[in-house]
């Protein structure tokens, strides 16, 4: 979708009558769309091809033939039985960047499984140090591992795409959920690796920084974060707590950290005394950051999310306007554009076969009715 953003032109590859599962990952629905299926999937170009035949699987071969990149996540090997595989791919298209995305990688005990996004988070430990102290293990609100993965796959293709301006060929790139979730697991991954300290569960608060999280205010909870001995003394001025900078409990972050309950005790009952508004407005043109904890709804009421764009619309082909998170990256050189609404199933089969690979309307037709395609 980021690549379909920068003008890459996207042609999704989907199951004649099923397509990407996310066209079912409903309620809610817009009219017949997922409102899932929605998100993620502008600026692309649908056709529908059974790859398990072998005209299919020569459609494929010859968009190959005809692309800069391919991106599959199928089970490690699966493609290789329809002629689909790296190596098979790479004899008749040498200059072909292939990227697969698995959940577990190429190799190893665990490569035959299917992943999801909760699994590599449960496995990854991401689960783990997510949920109330002393609560249950939580996995995070949308697929951040899903997610991550797809942010490293972009940057992975971005430098093979460079490496190919300078030696003319492709490469296969691996890319899977489980090491995405273990690269990302950043401090907590370097406390174990080199002290072996265990992460804990912190809710909104954090292991190593006090005071870093959400507190309670009369309607809602505000989230500060306070991560030098100058952040905390201003804290304590906008609280009119000043007592709280001197005292030799709080005087650095390690000290804090040590007495993590008592300074958060303390600062929760000064929390609980007003409301989000009222601290916002004492809070405003301090240098500790801070925001107020938004339901969905009040995000996209934020004046900072409207300035920043990102609320954009599409005209979709059946459903009407639809709206969508915008790019989250602004080019000073150039824009990135909205070029086209999700597509339904086999929107472009005909127009990417007629044009990408010079496929007669006959021949098309033909392979309409044996159901090798959907148009």
């Amino acid at each position: 979708m980021i690549l379909g953003d920068l003008g890459a032109e996207i042609i999704k590859v989907e199951r004649p009558g099923i397509g990407d599962d996310t066209r079912a990952w409903g309620p809610p629905w817009v009219d017949s769309e997922s409102a899932y299926y929605l998100s993620v999937n502008r600026n692309k170009k649908s056709i529908a091809v059974d790859i398990s035949t072998e005209e299919g699987s020569n459609i494929v071969k010859e968009l190959a033939c005809n692309s800069d990149v391919l991106v599959e996540n199928y089970i490690p090997n699966k493609l290789s039985k329809y002629g689909l595989g790296f190596k098979q791919l790479n004899d008749i298209a040498p200059h072909l960047i292939y990227l697969s995305i698995t959940g577990f990688g190429q190799t190893g005990p665990y490569s035959q499984r299917g992943g999801y996004d909760n699994i590599a988070a449960a496995v990854g430990g991401l689960m783990h140090i997510t949920g109330p102290i002393d609560g249950e293990p939580c996995r995070v609100g949308v697929a951040m591992t899903d997610l991550s993965t797809g942010l490293y796959a972009y940057g992975a293709i971005l430098a093979a795409l460079l490496n190919k301006q300078k030696t003319g060929i492709g490469q296969h790139i691996d890319c899977n959920l489980l090491s995405t979730q273990v690269a990302t697991l950043t401090h907590i991954a370097s406390n174990w690796l080199n002290c072996e300290a265990k992460a804990s569960r912190w809710g909104t608060g954090h292991g190593s920084i006090v005071p870093y999280q959400a507190f309670k205010t009369i309607d809602g909870y505000i989230m500060i974060g306070a991560g030098n001995d100058v952040l905390y003394a201003e804290l304590c001025e906008r609280l009119d707590l000043p007592n709280l900078i001197k005292d030799e409990r709080y005087l650095t972050n390690e000290d804090r950290v040590k007495n993590r309950k008592s300074l958060v005790d303390v600062l929760s009952e000064k929390f609980a005394l007003k409301s989000n508004a009222e601290w916002l407005e004492a809070f405003e043109g301090s240098r500790f950051p801070f925001g107020p904890i938004n339901d969905i709804g009040q995000v996209f009421q934020d004046p900072q999310v409207q300035h920043n764009n990102m609320i954009q619309e599409i005209e979709h082909q059946t459903v009407g306007n639809i709206r969508v998170p915008g790019p989250a990256v602004k080019y000073s050189e150039g824009s990135l554009s909205l070029q086209s609404s999700p597509p339904f199933l086999g929107q472009h089969t005909r127009e990417v076969l007629e044009k990408q690979l010079k496929y007669d309307n006959k021949i098309i037709d033909e392979l309409a009715n044996k159901g090798v395609i959907q148009i």
